[in-house]
């Protein structure tokens, strides 16, 4: 399949107070609501698209492609996988979802999804990366766990919370759920796409997506090495093995940076 023409999705974001409500209500349930925090895409009518950009290895190209697809599954969304723009720094590109793949080190994480919010509560952009040290390893190295952790970062980026972050539990059927073995977890279930109709019900009068340039006073407005996990800010919340899975930094001006983390085991 031409990738330039395959769909695909995404999207995900926070208010500090919405992330705080969030760690007191949802903190060891399955989420009968997994919007994180609310904050979508903007966009003027339904289905939307947004472009994902490929700066991934040909290791990875199946399961970018398999994830677009499972997510272009959805009613409300139509994405499409373009060519990367960053693919040496992975920076973020406004109006898209850039998706990289690179060894980052033994730094303890499998994936990162990081989407950046403006001050109405609109993504902006959004990252996507898989931590090839780990994926290098016999543990990690199987479809499984590539196709799990691939799904999962994507689905934050479109706006989903995890339905589950208890990794020893039945599994769900979803790759959004927390788990020891990915293999029963390895596409969206219904819920997730009825989650994904839900944030995006109401409609918007003015959209970033595919745009390079925000509109005056949007953005994010700093430049720093979010490689580095110091640089994700405060931690807000712990899954069940008492790891930070969510952070969240103030970039001024009402803009927000937030990070959702997949540790290895």
């Amino acid at each position: 399949m031409n990738k330039l023409s395959h769909k695909v999705k995404v999207i995900v974001v926070f208010s500090v107070a919405a992330v705080m409500l969030f760690v007191g209500v949802f903190a060891s349930v399955v989420y009968a609501n997994h919007s994180w925090g609310g904050y979508h895409w903007a966009r003027t009518s339904n289905p939307f698209t947004l472009k994902i950009g490929d700066n991934v290895s040909s290791k990875w190209d199946s399961y970018l492609d398999t994830a677009s697809g499972d997510w272009s599954l959805s009613s409300v969304l139509d994405t499409i996988i373009v060519s990367g723009q960053n693919k040496a720094s992975c920076r973020a590109t406004n109006g898209r979802v850039e998706v990289c793949n690179k060894t980052y080190g033994r730094n303890g994480w499998l994936g990162v999804a990081q989407i950046w919010i403006d001050s109405s509560g609109h993504i902006t952009q959004g990252t996507v990366k898989m931590n090839d040290t780990y994926f290098n390893t016999s543990t990690y190295n199987t479809p499984a766990w590539r196709n799990l952790v691939m799904c999962q970062e994507i689905g934050h980026t479109l706006g989903l919370d995890h339905q589950d972050e208890i990794f020893d539990n039945p599994n769900l059927g979803t790759c959004m759920d927390y788990t020891n073995d990915p293999s029963a977890n390895q596409h969206p279930n219904q819920h997730d796409y009825a989650q994904l109709e839900a944030i995006y019900t109401h409609l918007d009068s003015t959209t970033i997506l595919g745009s390079t340039v925000l509109p005056k006073g949007k953005g994010n407005g700093v430049e720093v090495n979010l490689d580095d996990s110091s640089a994700w800010g405060k931690g807000l919340r712990k899954d069940s093995k008492g790891n930070n899975s969510l952070f969240g930094r103030d970039l001024g001006n009402g803009d927000k940076l937030f990070t959702f983390v997949i540790w290895a085991n």
